[in-house]
């Protein structure tokens, strides 16, 4: 269905240059690319965004004041938009398990010397959002600040974070500072409604370990 346009409406508001805002009716958006009087004219003569979007370089052209230059970006901005419409934005990854989180974040916590505690936050479907690198430490000491944990869920609007650091020794037992700080963190979510789903560490495979990472939810660390 097509719907007619307004020909005449409020000019732009602002300095020249400046960029339309999301409220902005097509003839501003349009002013802003060929000029007020040009884009009145434009949509006196094409009437619809349709139509306007249909006519060739060689026909806008035509229209008083609109240069080559100008039905050349005219029609860069509809092909843009239709190109806006048909793509296809890749799905962001489930973590909805260990072996996920493991998977995903193995290849980047591998070849770390001293420990790095990142923060993977999620929403609601538990897909990812982003993954936080928060912090860094010593061969064998991290500290976490809950703040600094929460600041960035907050911001980015996150349900739910996974925590996730790496032992550079290669075992992922948790220490003792590991389950204290998870629990702090269990503690500091809750009152912010946003879910700590796991805590897992990472560390390296071996012939008496094959699993190369830990689950603190897994290994009851979660409950009271």
């Amino acid at each position: 269905m097509q719907y007619e346009l307004p020909l005449f409406e409020k000019p732009l508001e602002g300095p020249p240059g400046a960029l339309p805002s999301s409220q902005a009716s097509a003839q501003e958006l349009l002013a802003s690319i060929a000029g007020k009087t040009q884009a009145e004219k434009l949509l006196s003569r094409f009437r619809t965004l349709t139509d306007l979007a249909k006519a060739s370089v060689d026909e806008l052209n035509e229209v008083q004041g609109v240069g080559k230059s100008k039905a050349a970006a005219i029609k860069a901005a509809f092909l843009l938009a239709q190109k806006l419409s048909q793509e296809v934005l890749p799905e962001a990854p489930l973590l909805d398990a260990p072996e996920r989180v493991a998977d995903l974040l193995r290849e980047q916590n591998r070849l770390y010397d001293v420990e790095h505690f990142q923060v993977a936050l999620l929403n609601t479907r538990k897909r990812l959002i982003e993954v936080h690198n928060l912090s860094q430490g010593t061969l064998d000491t991290l500290l976490v600040h809950p703040r600094e944990v929460f600041a960035r869920a907050i911001t980015r609007k996150a349900a739910a974070i996974v925590l996730v650091h790496n032992h550079p020794s290669g075992d992922p037992t948790p220490s003792e500072a590991d389950i204290k700080v998870t629990r702090d963190l269990i503690r500091g979510g809750q009152l912010l409604k946003i879910e700590v789903v796991d805590h897992i560490i990472l560390g390296k495979r071996t012939e008496e370990r094959p699993r190369d990472f830990v689950s603190l939810r897994e290994l009851g660390y979660f409950y009271t």
